[in-house]
């Protein structure tokens, strides 16, 4: 321990002397570093607990770990990633990763505030998205500041003082998550936990160049979240890649949502009528080179929707019953005054006062009646692109008009969780002043999955600038693994056209499938090339004698879809059970036997793909 100890010492300084640190930390970059012996946990996070001490906001953090607290376990991740680097980051995927936590969400040994220091309370217990990101190997440095209560867009409505944008000093953060995304922002950490009811974990990210994926309702649990709306409120997620966010949201992810899959076929994007009237200039032209950039892509059509139905969702939020819950979650505390209450948020939360049972049903029935009409939408376009915000603030004009001008910048954000959608907001092009201009798609209950690798595949077009530097984000080229599944599922083995990248694997995609493994069958089967297939397809033919072991993978999908999928199966083909190379029986693809008369004989090859590999290099012989 004494020597890892040492080591970590001698990094420290290494990576502050040599301003080796980088700017801007990535998950993807830290865990490199760490397998490559680049440096280790404790070196880093001495180096970055060094970095938020000379900040220049000390409105970001409001508590911040000691290096004693973290002695110990920083000694033993350092040991196990000198002794195996592969087996460590193997048991934990997120090994030493820094991360944040917006300081309504319990993290052991912390004091919540809320940014309230009168009610403020010691943490026994981390909330259920903390547990899960340490048991991860994720080391959690500190609170971050936020809108008090998180009620509020703006991040200047807390007694521990107004978080800057980091872009320009005169300019709002966002919030109410405004600590946690200037804190990934100004590469304090990898990654940060906020909360989203409104807009809180969109419109900072797009204030600040970030990734904010705001998950559907239900899929992070949020046991340990002090609630601003309980039956809303949402565990974010701020990184400053797609796939870092998709990473922690993996880990994090324990509702059963039920999966919506990708559209491998062509993607339709809503976007709303009427958008250049409601933005500022500079918003506008920053919104319209996104649309110009996305329209480009292969497989992307736009088509205009009307947002008058969700505009009017979104009133019900905190001019409706809504703000009744609110009131709420806050119980006696509010019956007596307190010093650090801010007045905005009590003024805005005292409007509950003013609404009766009456009025709560009332709201409930409104709702009803909007969001079939909401819903509808989507069955017209797979996901909306909107702007994150309409414009953005400075802190002397959010002053000046505190109530009106935040209700403002969740134009596009409010109605998100009243109708129990999910959002991912992404960087955009730059305005001409200088600052972030973020975009947000929106998808239906489920399409978590679908927002992720549509924004994945965007970030090239969209994502420019890293962080505040103007460095090229890193590109992740692989598609992003589906979530592990939390409902009935049911593992499929397809040995043809349904292979990753072949002609029908969008079957498979479009119906939440998720690849398991590349294996074999046991060598009990013959592979048959069908004549007159579109597109080509094997026939797979279990036989008595002498067999071959073949090429499948195998793929999960949820059992609510698998009857749609086996209905789009054309005969001679059809399901079955397939035994494979370890005596696991599953359901794969057949073949009618009447159907491999004269069909030819491929079994040699071991598989579909490796067949079309040597007939493709037998039509042309330059490939190799």
């Amino acid at each position: 321990m004494l020597l890892t100890w040492i080591l970590s010492c001698i990094q420290v300084w290494v990576l502050i002397v040599n301003a080796s640190l980088p700017r801007v930390l990535t998950i993807d970059y830290l865990l490199e570093s760490y397998r490559s012996g680049r440096f280790l946990p404790g070196g880093l996070i001495r180096a970055l607990l060094a970095r938020i001490a000379a900040a220049d906001d000390p409105a970001i953090w409001i508590s911040v770990a000691s290096q004693g607290d973290l002695r110990e376990r920083l000694a033993a991740m350092d040991a196990s990633l000198l002794a195996d680097p592969d087996a460590a980051l193997a048991r934990q995927p997120l090994l030493g990763v820094p991360f944040a936590v917006k300081d309504n969400i319990d993290v052991a040994g912390f004091r919540t505030t809320a940014a309230c220091r009168e009610f403020a309370y010691l943490a026994e217990y981390s909330a259920d998205a903390v547990r899960r990101l340490e048991e991860a190997g994720a080391i959690a440095l500190g609170k971050t500041n936020l809108d008090q209560f998180a009620t509020g867009l703006v991040g200047t409505r807390s007694p521990y003082g107004t978080v800057c944008n980091p872009f320009h000093p005169d300019y709002i953060s966002g919030g109410s998550s405004s600590g946690s995304a200037a804190a990934t922002a100004l590469g304090h950490v990898a990654f940060a936990l906020g909360t989203d009811t409104a807009g809180s974990g969109r419109v900072p990210a797009g204030f600040c160049n970030l990734v904010g994926l705001k998950p559907t309702p239900g899929l992070v649990g949020t046991g340990g979240v002090v609630p601003a709306c309980r039956s809303l409120d949402c565990v974010s997620i701020f990184a400053h890649t797609v796939a870092d966010a998709w990473q922690v949201l993996s880990v994090t992810a324990d509702g059963a949502v039920p999966a919506r899959g990708l559209k491998p076929r062509g993607l339709v994007v809503g976007v709303p009528v009427g958008l250049q009237g409601e933005l500022d200039a500079r918003a506008w032209t920053a919104f319209e080179a996104a649309l110009g950039a996305v329209q480009c892509l292969p497989g992307v059509s736009l088509k205009e929707v009307d947002l008058t139905p969700f505009h009017a969702v979104a009133t019900l939020l905190y001019d409706g019953p809504w703000i009744a819950e609110r009131r709420a979650a806050l119980g006696s505390f509010l019956d007596t005054p307190h010093a650090s209450l801010d007045p905005i948020v009590a003024s805005i939360i005292g409007r509950a006062d003013t609404q009766s049972a009456a009025d709560a049903f009332r709201g409930r029935y409104r709702l009803d009646e909007l969001a079939p009409a909401c819903h509808r939408v989507f069955e017209q376009v797979d996901v909306l692109l909107v702007p994150t915000a309409p414009t953005h603030f400075t802190r002397r004009e959010i002053a000046q008009q505190p109530i009106e001008r935040n209700a403002w910048l969740g134009r596009y954000t409010n109605f998100v969780n009243l109708l129990g959608l999910s959002a991912l907001a992404m960087p955009g092009p730059f305005r001409g002043d200088g600052l972030p201009a973020g975009v947000t798609l929106i998808g239906p209950s489920g399409a978590d999955h679908l927002l992720a690798e549509t924004a994945r595949c965007w970030e090239r077009v969209l994502h420019r600038r890293l962080g505040l530097t103007v460095a090229e984000p890193p590109r992740r080229e692989q598609p992003l693994p589906a979530l592990p599944p939390r409902e009935a599922t049911v593992q499929v083995a397809v040995v043809g056209a349904h292979l990753s990248g072949l002609p029908l694997n969008w079957q498979l995609l479009e119906r939440a499938a998720r690849l398991v493994e590349t294996t074999r069958t046991a060598p009990l089967y013959r592979l048959h090339a069908l004549p007159g297939t579109v597109p080509p397809k094997p026939g797979l033919e279990r036989v008595s004698g002498a067999g071959h072991a073949i090429e499948v993978e195998v793929w999960e999908m949820p059992l609510r879809l698998f009857g749609s999928f086996v209905a789009e199966i054309p005969p001679p083909l059809g399901i079955g059970t397939l035994i494979l190379a370890d005596g696991r029986q599953v359901k794969g693809f057949i073949c009618e036997g009447v159907a491999l008369t004269g069909a030819q004989d491929i079994s040699a090859s071991g598989g579909w793909r490796t067949h079309l590999h040597a007939a493709a290099r037998l039509a042309d012989p330059t490939l190799s």
